[in-house]
């Protein structure tokens, strides 16, 4: 808890008596200064750290009353009519969500003495301004409905992130699919072309080179290449060979001398 004002009360002073302190303390947190950039903040901020909250619900530091039963007045009736006097300070918005926002607010808790001492300072013994049942101290100068709206924001949300992030998955699966479908097969091995192979035999720009064996894998093509290679080299070689053979002259072998 970064910041709680407290005031104790006897159960001497009336409800008016109390109802002027607690004006002394919402013009004290309505108190403006000049930031280090000029602009207005409020003095207590300046004193105190304490966090900056969620933007529409920036009360002012809650305050806490504590009673006391040892003069003569009932803190029930007190209670009931301090709240009365004092809900232009306490009292938040509603919004359709189903919670209160506390902009400019000062959360006013109380308790008695005797609850103190039978349940502690962790019980569920403090009732703020506004609400009907008795929380623990957290509880009670928080703003549990907001919170658990914005918890149900964020799951829907992160639900809505999930779903579109399957259906995302969902398309690219179904390309890549359909991509493998139209992938090329080589007609001599039936191997699938590889990604490379597959944009190599792909239409290029004019003037671009094309390609001789679109229908072969890279593997199949090089051997095609070479064999091919290895034939046009053979070929000249048995030219050769045949050039030198003598031709055979038709008749004897031997010329009859004249």
């Amino acid at each position: 808890m970064p910041l709680l004002f407290l005031e104790s009360d006897n159960c001497f002073e009336s409800a008016q008596v109390l109802a002027a302190k607690i004006d002394k303390y919402m013009r004290f947190g309505q108190r403006k200064v000049k930031d280090v950039d000029g602009r207005g903040r409020s003095m207590w901020r300046t004193r105190w750290w304490v966090p900056d909250g969620r933007r529409g619900d920036r009360p002012h530091p809650p305050l806490l009353l504590v009673f006391n039963r040892i003069g003569p007045r009932n803190p029930h009736t007190v209670i009931a009519q301090l709240a009365e006097l004092t809900e232009r300070h306490w009292k938040g918005t509603w919004y359709e969500g189903g919670f209160h926002m506390y902009e400019g607010k000062l959360p006013i808790v109380a308790t008695g003495m005797k609850q103190l001492k039978e349940h502690g300072p962790a019980g569920a013994v403090f009732r703020r301004f506004g609400r009907p049942h008795h929380r623990t101290l957290i509880e009670a100068i928080g703003n549990p409905r907001s919170e658990a709206h914005d918890a149900r924001k964020q799951a829907e949300y992160a639900a809505r992130q999930r779903e579109h992030q399957e259906e995302l998955r969902r398309i690219a699966a179904q390309h890549r699919a359909e991509r493998e479908a139209r992938r090329p097969v080589c007609a001599d091995c039936g191997t699938r072309f590889t990604d490379e192979r597959w944009k190599a035999i792909e239409p290029a720009g004019w003037g671009s080179p094309r390609e001789t064996h679109p229908h072969l894998c890279d593997d199949c093509k090089q051997r095609v290449i070479i064999a091919k290679r290895q034939a046009e080299q053979a070929g000249p070689e048995h030219q050769e060979h045949d050039q030198a053979v003598p031709e055979k002259k038709t008749g004897r072998w031997f010329s009859r001398r004249t």
